[in-house]
């Protein structure tokens, strides 16, 4: 359905957000036909998810609407009572934000959560709302619909929990639905599943979508019209594939051109001995303790054979709940493997204590998921980078803040050690969890999830960092990821993970161009990509 042939059933024009000087979103406009589905794409702080909360009424403290009308179905949001409002939320309008475990009450039963939108926007009996309950967990292939109903969110996946979030707001059946970045944490796999549910959903009811995203190969594969967002102003907009194969606006090209791609890797030449070894590696997880028994063990790494050399980047891919971030910290001896062999310089260090444990742990770093946990908020990043160096017994205090202001300059960070981690950006802080695990040259460096919260650009940032650092310095690196577009550019073998067994390895482009799993075959048909991506990769290959 194209724009314009008929009323739209959302109208936003001139909107501006913000506060005082500050303007988040600045003079926005535009349409949402029934049915359709609009993305909204731009960097984090671009104004889009502003935009999508100033629709709901649902703006953080300190942001208000500055100008402008939001119009749905003819009804002007601005002007309405917040009674009037209240009734629109969750009724006409409903929103699916980024993180589920935060939007669903850990307190109340998912039933409770379920059947509250119908309760206030339907005049269904109870048993009636039990009954379209139990039909749309059926509907989004939930197993056990009667027992996920008394069930708590902490009990389920975040797969699980997104698509109970999505039943939530799709059971009073809303005109318009607002998605906000609802896969960014998730798999491969678990995001198109929700992708697909949700554009089923919506189909089936006749719902419009307003995606807001970074993401612009879910763009690609799903929108109808994509609008892009640049500093809270509108820089382009117009149908999604054509303006992702042909974007007119530098902002746009930028984007399209930080989409990870493979690009030629040079061949490496094997090293003689493994740096780090694992042969038959288990790791149980105890079963949870109750009142007169505990339950099953789960068993998390089942049996895992892998080597990493010095200088190889490894990368160890898988859906969530895989065991590949379990196996990487158990790698380190973080968590306690409950079997196999773990070797490092052809020692075994399965069991080691004292000075041999503490070398070994010295000699292998890691960059953790989310930096903004990882960093001491107390603590500026200078010194927590230059933490490490408090074991480097051939340094005086000189040599080290030499050595920590020439990692900070490594990492692209010059004269930042004063600051705080809070004063820092995402990205900025990532660049600080990597100073700080190479600070002391270690031989290896486990990356888990490194660029999975980012943006494009800061993500192609990071990744060209640790390739270029990795480059200079020589370190392995076992990169442990969801997102195949990641691993395509910075990986020289890849490893695929399921149910805790790996189930097929090889050099990157034996495993991307000839997939011999169907688990791998599967992994790589769910990663979005655009055709813009495919037509530059082969410009640069050539």
């Amino acid at each position: 359905m194209t724009a314009g042939t008929v009323k739209p059933l959302l109208s936003v024009r001139g909107l501006s957000v913000g506060t005082g000087p500050f303007v988040a979103v600045n003079d926005v406009s535009f349409d949402i036909q029934p049915g359709e589905m609009l993305a909204l794409v731009g960097e984090s702080g671009s104004g889009k998810t502003a935009t999508g909360r100033a629709i709901l009424g649902l703006l953080p403290p300190g942001l208000k609407r500055l100008a402008g009308s939001i119009t749905i179905d003819g009804e002007d949001l601005t002007t309405v009572t917040p009674a009037r409002l209240r009734e629109l939320r969750g009724g006409s309008i409903g929103m699916v934000f980024q993180e589920p475990m935060v939007s669903l009450n850990p307190a109340l039963s998912i039933g409770a959560q379920l059947g509250e939108a119908l309760a206030l926007h339907s005049p269904m009996s109870p048993e009636e709302q039990h009954a379209a309950c139990l039909a749309m967990l059926r509907r989004i292939q939930i197993p056990d619909p009667e027992g996920c109903l008394r069930a708590y969110p902490h009990e389920f996946s975040g797969g699980m929990r997104q698509r109970i979030m999505l039943a939530a707001v799709m059971l009073p059946a809303p005109k318009l639905l607002i998605a906000d970045e609802p896969t960014t944490a998730l798999d491969n796999l678990v995001q198109a599943e929700i992708l697909n549910l949700m554009v089923e959903l919506a189909k089936d009811r006749g719902t419009a979508v307003l995606l807001v995203t970074h993401n612009l190969g879910l763009v690609s594969r799903y929108a109808d019209r994509a609008l892009v967002m640049q500093r809270g102003k509108v820089v382009e907009e117009g149908r999604a594939g054509e303006l992702l194969r042909n974007p007119r606006h530098p902002y746009t090209r930028d984007l399209v051109a930080a989409m990870p791609r493979r690009t030629p890797r040079p061949r490496r030449v094997a090293a003689a001995e493994p740096l780090l070894e694992v042969r038959g590696f288990t790791v149980d997880y105890p079963g949870s303790r109750g009142l007169f028994r505990r339950g099953a063990a789960k068993r998390a790494v089942d049996g895992v054979d892998l080597t990493i050399a010095l200088g190889e980047t490894v990368a160890l891919v898988g859906g969530s709940g895989c065991g590949k971030t379990t196996l990487g910290r158990a790698m380190l001896r973080l968590i306690t493997a409950s079997g196999g062999q773990l070797l490092f310089r052809g020692r075994d260090v399965s069991t080691v204590r004292g000075a041999a444990l503490k070398d070994f742990r010295l000699a292998c770093q890691i960059v953790f998921q989310d930096p903004y946990s990882s960093l001491d908020p107390r603590m500026r990043v200078g010194e927590i980078v230059a933490e490490p160096l408090r074991h480097e017994t051939g340094l005086d205090a000189a040599a080290k803040a030499a050595r920590v202001v020439e990692t900070f300059d490594a990492v692209g960070l010059p004269g930042m050690a004063d600051r705080f981690p809070h004063q820092l950006s995402g990205g900025q802080r990532q660049r600080v969890a990597i100073a700080r695990a190479i600070v002391r040259r270690p031989a290896l460096v486990v990356a888990d999830e490194p660029v999975s919260a980012l943006d494009m650009t800061v993500q192609k940032q990071i990744l060209e960092l640790i390739r270029r650092l990795q480059e200079e310095r020589g370190f392995a690196c076992l990169f442990i990821s969801h997102d195949l577009g990641a691993v395509a550019e910075v990986a020289d073998r890849v490893v695929v993970m399921q149910a805790g067994r790996i189930v097929e390895q090889g050099s990157r482009d034996e495993v991307f161009d000839h997939p011999r799993h169907p688990y791998t075959r599967a992994l790589l048909d769910a990663t979005p990509r655009i055709e813009a991506e495919v037509a530059m990769a082969e410009v640069a290959v050539v």
